[in-house]
């Protein structure tokens, strides 16, 4: 099998298991880990660059007055997303972020004609449909708006949209943005140290040791997804990513038994009726594509 998809499932079953790792951490308040992860994440990736000898050219990229503001803006709906994505998991809401997830690419299409006036074929206009369906039916069914759902949705979307505008790669880019969260993370995770409510060398060794780790499961999963991305379609990554929510949502069922009723089923299956759907319209465009004929 190539490389590259083992590189994929490899990203997608990390980032689907992370559920389980921030339950072992659900005494630490979720403020307090995404502080950890960023700061972490962070160090980690200097050390990376000062390893590799890639600090000058990392520096010569990133220190332009426009990528700083237009990764500014990135780093802040990254950690907006961490931080709904970690309180929602040790709050109990796995499912429900699992379906931001499974909702993402549709929203990214959404994001895609609202931005960048970019055109969907006609079919592709059901799967949208329905998935707005599942989401009104799924508001019903919950007696509120699923607002964990629709954040994840929202800030990783204009996340991958604001990445798509920007210059620096995957790994200039993380660098950049985590080193722009840094020192605010550092500074409230001191601040709380100050105040006597912080966590970290205070709690067991297993959760001071998942902080400091916090780092390393964020940029490991990076690092795959980018290498799978040089060796494999974005056709098949597109396939791929919901290995991750799929996941998700096996935890929160199965192993931490939130409660999923035959009304939010319905919901969820509405969701995945429309990914179906959205998927099987790109294989068989993409396969009209090729065996059409050229002039």
């Amino acid at each position: 099998m190539n490389k590259g998809i083992w590189y994929a499932v490899g990203a997608y079953v990390i980032w689907g298991l992370f559920p389980a790792y921030w339950r072992f951490l659900q005494d630490v308040p979720a403020l307090q880990l995404i502080g950890h992860r960023i700061a972490w994440s962070f160090l980690l990736l200097l050390a990376a660059l000062l390893a590799l000898k890639r600090s000058r050219s990392f520096s010569l990229e990133a220190f332009r007055w426009t990528r700083i503001r237009s990764h500014a803006v990135a780093a802040l709906l990254l950690g907006a997303n961490w931080l709904i994505f970690v309180w929602a998991v040790n709050a109990g809401y796995i499912v429900e972020a699992s379906l931001g997830y499974f909702i993402n690419p549709l929203f990214s299409v959404f994001l895609g004609v609202i931005f960048f006036r970019e055109r969907l074929r006609s079919w592709q206009w059901v799967p949208v449909f329905l998935a707005a369906i599942g989401v009104l039916y799924l508001t019903f069914v919950y007696g509120r708006v699923p607002w964990i759902a629709l954040s994840l949705a929202g800030t990783f979307g204009l996340y991958g949209m604001s990445k798509k505008k920007a210059a620096l790669g995957s790994f200039y880019g993380l660098t950049l943005e985590t080193g722009i969260l840094f020192l605010p993370a550092l500074g409230y995770l001191l601040w709380v140290e100050h105040t006597g409510e912080g966590a970290f060398l205070h709690a067991s060794m297993l959760e001071n040791a998942l902080m400091v780790g916090a780092g390393a499961v964020t940029v490991l999963p990076l690092l795959l997804f980018s290498m799978a991305a040089r060796r494999i379609p974005l056709s098949l990554i597109g396939i791929l990513q919901y290995i991750g929510p799929t996941l998700q949502f096996l935890l929160g069922v199965l192993v931490y038994h939130e409660p999923f009723s035959a009304q939010k089923l319905i919901g969820f299956g509405i969701v995945w009726l429309a990914l179906l759907l959205f998927v099987l319209e790109g294989i068989l465009s993409r396969r009209n594509h090729l065996l059409a004929p050229t002039s």
